[in-house]
């Protein structure tokens, strides 16, 4: 790798981003108080309070078994919506309502829900059983309908076990029908770590992982290398679905240290090996506005279109003081938008799996040329990349300034070698998701003090809300904190109900770093 000094230094702000502000301050709840229903008047009032368009978009997602095509002739036996990878693009229009049935025709009895990734909802449609529904059985079909209300790039996926690790997972696209920015075309961009049928399942994986490296015997099946030697092909690396599925070795300064847990044969962008891309075909001069989404369970992404710089106009649907760069870092359940004037030629989009030496590819076709080789490395990647901590929420999505009402510290702890990821000490029991509740009121400024005492990135998710990072940084639901730091947000209570709040790392939020945000009744 060249040296980073400098992009290091524009990423520091990942570990830190401050809040000074006085309050009340708690790391969660001794005794249970009484809690909002997810179904209660107070989400009502709420849904009611936001602006609609009187239109209804109605779908049906089937979830069941089916074979991915990932191109170059692999094939994996896997579960998706709609027979598909990435599951076909929902949009809408800011205001509408959506009401997607979900059909679940899984196997082996497996129950699913869906979630709808940070999306301001109504709460009894977050999709998140126990919590805020019972999970959809083998069979059965249940219909989500809410009012999507904020313009911009979002997706949807389960949120039983760590199904997201399979290809269940597609894009929601709200549009702004005051669209302020000015395009000719649009790529939405969906990066997935693929492993489902290829060398195992995600229930084998996490099965090993939650073993710990202390339950470990010997070093057998261990990659110790990183990932691939070399960028990926057609071939996995490793053979048949033999596990060891556990990473060591995977480095990276850009977060901290340790890049992941899992070993992963594939990366793919929009469900595509490397070795047989999609190809986005367009015309030299055209201004393209891309929508980038990391659907992976365990990789943060370098993202870079070779021979262009990206100008970063959103993050996770908010927009942001526009900002040119090289290349973006993206951590699990984050999303950003980039626009982008095509140059004439043949351009890889590359999707450097951060830290575990391979990467995901697909490409840009305005002219005559060769399509790049799977091991093409663009110069961006090497250049300026920009952490979220340091862009700045545009002006009319700022929060306003208002005292800080609550504080909440949120220690994230756990190790590799116990495997027991956890918040402020309490491992998440989906047997009793209210035991440890991180309380709010409705109207309060709260701040959310994330403290990594792990030596790994995590990156927090919260449901139902988007935050600022600082006083002034983007709105965001998922921000990545790095090992050993202390990242503050704060958000208003405006949407009652109780929301998760967790690791999007899906070994980890099923290990236990979850936790509930509770609104008090």
């Amino acid at each position: 790798m060249n040296s980073i000094n400098r992009r290091s230094a524009l990423l520091a702000g990942l570990g830190m981003a401050g809040g000074s502000a006085l309050a009340a301050c708690s790391n969660g709840s001794s005794r249970t108080p009484a809690l909002l229903s997810p179904s209660g008047s107070a989400v009502a009032a709420a849904e009611k309070r936001r602006a609609g368009t009187g239109r209804t978009r109605e779908t049906t997602l089937i979830a069941a078994a089916a074979t991915a095509e990932l191109g170059a002739g692999v094939k994996a036996r896997t579960w998706a919506f709609d027979g598909q990878t990435p599951g076909r693009e929902l949009r809408v229009s800011a205001g509408d309502t959506l009401a997607a049935t979900l059909s679940n025709q899984l196997p082996g009895r497996a129950a699913t829900s869906v979630h709808w990734h940070g999306v301001a909802l109504r709460n009894d449609m977050d999709g998140v059983p126990p919590v805020t529904q019972t999970a959809v059985r083998a069979g059965k079909n249940f219909t989500y309908r809410f009012l999507a209300d904020r313009p911009g790039t979002y997706f949807f996926h389960p949120h039983v076990g760590v199904q997201l690790d399979r290809g269940l997972y597609a894009p929601l696209i709200v549009e702004d029908p005051k669209e302020p920015l000015s395009y000719d075309e649009e790529w939405v961009v969906v990066l997935d770590d693929w492993l489902d049928g290829v060398t195992g399942t995600p229930d084998q994986v996490f099965a090993e992982l939650r073993q710990g490296m202390g339950g470990m015997h010997g070093m057998d099946g261990m990659d110790m290398s990183g990932g691939m030697n070399g960028s990926p092909s057609a071939s996995p690396s490793g053979g048949g679905m033999s596990g060891g599925f556990m990473l060591m070795g995977a480095r990276s300064p850009l977060l901290g240290g340790d890049a992941g847990d899992v070993k992963y044969p594939y990366h793919l962008v929009n469900g595509r090996v490397p070795a047989d891309p999609q190809v986005f075909r367009s015309k030299p001069g055209k201004r393209v506005r891309l929508r980038l989404i990391n659907a992976g369970s365990d990789t943060a992404y370098r993202v870079a279109l070779g021979g262009h710089r990206l100008t970063l106009t959103h993050t996770d649907g908010f927009p942001v003081a526009h900002q040119q760069v090289d290349a973006l870092l993206i951590g699990m359940g984050e999303r950003y938008d980039a626009l982008v004037t095509l140059a004439d030629g043949v351009f890889p989009l590359v999707a450097l799996a951060e830290g575990k030496n391979a990467a995901g590819m697909a490409v840009v076709r305005t002219g005559s040329g060769a399509v790049p080789e799977t091991n093409v490395h663009p110069g961006e990647l090497d250049g300026l990349i920009m952490a979220a901590s340091r862009l700045r929420a545009a002006d009319d999505v700022r929060l306003p300034s208002k005292k800080t009402d609550r504080v909440h510290r949120i220690e994230l702890n756990g190790s590799m070698m116990a495997y027991d990821w956890a918040v402020n000490g309490e491992r998440f029991d989906v047997n009793d998701p209210a035991a440890h509740p991180i309380t709010v009121e409705e109207g309060q400024r709260v701040r959310l003090d994330f403290v990594n005492t792990t030596t790994m990135w995590h990156p927090m998710h919260l449901h139902g809300h988007t935050y600022q990072l600082g006083t002034g940084g983007p709105r965001k639901d998922t921000t990545i904190v790095l090992p050993k730091r202390t990242v503050s947000v704060f958000f208003d209570a405006d949407n009652p109900g109780r929301w998760m709040l967790h690791c999007h790392n899906a070994y980890h939020g099923e290990a236990g770093m979850m936790a509930l945000v509770a609104y008090r009744a």
